[in-house]
This record gives C-alpha cells, structure tokens and sequence, in this order.
C-alpha cells in the first residue's frame, strides 16, 4: 500500500521516490551530489539499488531518485539517519521548492515505474484484476511446462518450484513488461 507519511503498512521491499526541480547552472553540483549520497545509502542494511531520472518530459524536468529497501525498517533506518540528514543539509540552493516524496509497499512493488514517480497512482481494483489474470496465466503455464517433470515429486516440493518460480518470473520479467503494457489502464492521476 501506498503511503506518503511512512507509516508501515506491512512487509516486503519498500521503494522511495522524490522528485526536485534543480536551479538552473547547478545541475553539475547536483549530480556530484547524487553520486555521494547514492554511495552512503549503498552501505546501510537492506538497501537495494538506487535508479536516477534525469530531467525530461516524462519527469516533469525534475529530478528523480528512486531508491529500494528490503523492509520498511530498514528503509526508515535510512531516512532517519544522520548520515541522510547530512546529505540533505548539503542541498542548500542547488535546488528550488519542495521535493515531492512518494513511498511504495508490498504489492505495488510489482507496479512500480519510474518515469510516473508522484504523479500517479495503480488503481488498487486494476492491480487486483492485473494480478489475478498474472498470477493464474504462470500457475497454469508453469504446471503445463514443468508438470510432467514434477509428477513423482511430493506436493510440498511441487508448490514450492511452482511459486519460486512464478515469483521471480513476475518480479522480473512479468511484471515490469504488463505494467508498462498496462500503465495507461493502471494508473489514474490525482
């Protein structure tokens, strides 16, 4: 679920974006900061990769840095840490008004795309129809494609292959290919 105030609201990954407009002539300065603080979150517990969206059409001409955590504890071990404070401190003029933040939880991990970071939002009724068609299309391929290899296999091991794999196929190659295929569908602007 998604919140804008940090509060938790369960388990799994997180994902942060936060989008700011860049004075004109300090993009040069920007960038070097970018760099710093994308290398002091790397070292802290649970962090699991930052992406960066530089100006254009689709980010608004803003700045975006998208960054993941494996939990909401650690992400917010990040956000509360001095470390972060003292990177954000560094801003000063670099940068005009507010960065406009948005947090991801759970399921809309899967329907995450960065170049729509705050501006819009996965219907919660589309992502649990989207969800529903996925998850049934790679049950049912996957026991088709590996039933006959896992018929003498106990029912445990079957439904731990089976959902080992349709997990990573969907975090990995299923997902981001139907969100973007979709995202006219999924996302509705507030």
């Amino acid at each position: 679920m998604s919140t804008d105030d940090g509060t938790d609201t369960g388990g799994g990954p997180v994902t942060v974006s936060i989008a700011r407009k860049v004075r004109p002539g300090r993009e040069a300065d920007y960038e070097a900061w970018v760099k710093g603080i994308t290398a002091t979150a790397s070292v802290f517990p649970g962090h699991l990769g930052v992406n960066v969206l530089r100006p254009s059409a689709a980010t608004g001409h803003e700045y975006v840095i998208i960054y993941r955590f494996d939990s909401y504890a650690h992400c917010r071990a990040w956000d509360t840490s001095p470390e972060r404070a003292h990177w954000v401190d560094r801003l000063g003029d670099m940068v005009e008004g507010e960065a406009r933040t948005k947090r991801v939880t759970g399921l809309e991990f899967w329907f995450d795309l960065p170049e729509m970071p705050a501006a819009a939002a996965p219907s919660p009724h589309r992502m649990a129809l989207t969800l529903m068609v996925v998850v049934f299309v790679l049950v049912v391929g996957l026991n088709l494609v590996l039933g006959g290899w896992m018929a003498d296999l106990p029912m445990v091991a079957r439904v731990a292959v089976t959902v080992v794999l349709q997990v990573l196929l969907m975090t990995y190659v299923v997902m981001p290919r139907v969100t973007r295929l979709l995202k006219g569908w999924l996302y509705v602007r507030r």
